[in-house]
């Protein structure tokens, strides 16, 4: 039963390798293929370093009390507009009322004081024209006459210094044109002068709300490309899909650290015409580092594809053909007699490939604008399209600066509109 069952199979075996055989073989020989392309186009790119940053006024100003006194009354509130002068707020001016009778009665003494001594002053002088009286006695009348003359003074100083704290101190008034942001005090508070430690502010007045300014914090790998004048992007969590922007009007120098990491404050101004922007916002800044208008484009991933269909040696062959192309008739002779050296004693014989291209691709345009300073570095980079055999082909090209998704190109040759191979599906 064994040798019966068995032998079935083993005659069976045989047809099945052969099926199947046939097939692997088959398929190790044909790769199907399919391709996503992308277009090399003409565009405008922008190399940006990011940050984030808080809105806040321009200019911003604190309202201190000048007197010790409880809060009478407050005339304005959050966001009402203000003048130079206005009053703010009044302190209760009892205790100063009652201060100044008291400090007029001291004044009324001192100056009685005063006038009675220049009376004995003056005759002390007459007897001393006349010898009566010794030299030391009128100058002992003059020195009293003088001690009292500056009683009265300080009397007098004392009541104007009270009729100042009623008629002004005591009413806070706003030193500037502007807008309430905060008021931090209400009635029956009791406030202490701005001389003291434990004073605080009672208001803060914003200038202008008109124009705004962020400050943002900025690493220290990106601030060196940052300068006065440049151009700004920023977005708010609350405004999604509109985007604002501004201008760099000042990076101060002294670093921030924070967790080891440091940063440095940038100052942006930025306008507010439509009210929108308000104070302690937080957003996500861009700044403007490289700009470069109508200059060939592609897509970063199609620099990096390599065709999975041909074997190293290929790639390097087509790639070492395709450099050929940018070469005078020197160069490329140059070239392939390094190659056939670098075959001869086993090294990679695109090596000396590179050095003989870098010098003959165009030039890179010159710098837009001031703020251009630190560009990427410039390398030879390929990319790759089908023939019209619809076989992957290659062309060299150099990059220049890109923004994550997209990349510069520059070429001997016209490549706008061509199609290249972005990437590749194999089944």
């Amino acid at each position: 039963m064994k040798n019966s069952f068995c032998q079935p199979l083993i005659n069976f075996l045989p047809l099945v390798l052969i099926a199947v055989l046939p097939c692997a073989c088959f398929g190790a020989k044909i790769k199907p293929v399919t391709y996503e392309f992308t277009v090399i186009r003409r565009g405008t790119l922008e190399r940006t370093a990011s940050a984030s940053g808080t809105i806040n006024p321009v200019a911003s100003i604190k309202v201190l009390s000048r007197m010790n006194g409880k809060v009478e009354k407050v005339y304005v509130d959050y966001n009402d507009t203000v003048k130079a002068g206005d009053v703010l707020a009044e302190l209760n001016t009892d205790m100063l009322k009652l201060k100044r009778e008291q400090q007029q009665a001291a004044l009324i003494k001192a100056r009685a004081n005063y006038e009675l001594e220049l009376i004995n002053y003056q005759g002390q002088e007459t007897l001393a024209r006349k010898n009566l009286i010794s030299d030391y006695e009128l100058k002992s009348s003059l020195t009293a006459l003088e001690n009292l003359k500056a009683d009265l003074r300080v009397a007098e100083a004392n009541l104007k210094a009270i009729e100042t704290e009623i008629n002004q101190y005591a009413f806070i008034t706003s030193p500037i044109d502007g807008i309430v942001l905060d008021r931090s005090v209400n009635i029956g508070d009791t406030v202490v002068e701005s001389s003291s430690n434990n004073s605080a502010s009672l208001f803060i007045l914003a200038e202008n709300l008109k124009e705004m300014q962020i400050e943002a914090g900025v690493g220290q790998l990106d601030v060196s490309s940052l300068y006065r004048g440049q151009q700004v992007r920023f977005t708010l969590e609350n405004l999604p899909g509109r985007n604002f922007s501004g201008t760099v009007e000042n990076i101060r120098m002294i670093p921030v650290v924070s967790n080891n990491v440091v940063s440095y404050t940038v100052i942006i101004g930025v306008e507010n015409s439509d009210g929108v922007l308000m104070p302690g916002m937080t957003c996500a800044v861009n700044f403007i580092v490289e700009q470069r208008e109508n200059v060939l484009l592609v897509s970063n991933a199609a620099l990096r594809y390599q065709p999975s269909t041909l074997s190293t040696e290929q790639i390097d062959e087509k790639i070492f053909i395709a450099g050929l192309a940018n070469m005078d008739e020197d160069q490329r002779k140059a070239a392939i007699e390094a190659r056939e050296q670098a075959h001869n004693s086993g090294k990679n014989a695109n090596n000396g490939l590179a050095k003989l291209v870098a010098g003959t691709q165009p030039p890179r345009p010159p710098p837009q604008h001031a703020g251009e300073g630190n560009r990427a570095a410039m390398v030879m980079r390929n990319i790759w399209y089908l023939n019209a055999e619809g076989k992957p082909e290659v062309i060299r090209v150099q990059t220049g600066g890109n923004n994550g998704s997209l990349t510069e190109i520059f070429s001997t040759e016209d490549l706008e509109g061509k199609q290249v191979i972005l990437r590749e599906k194999l089944f």
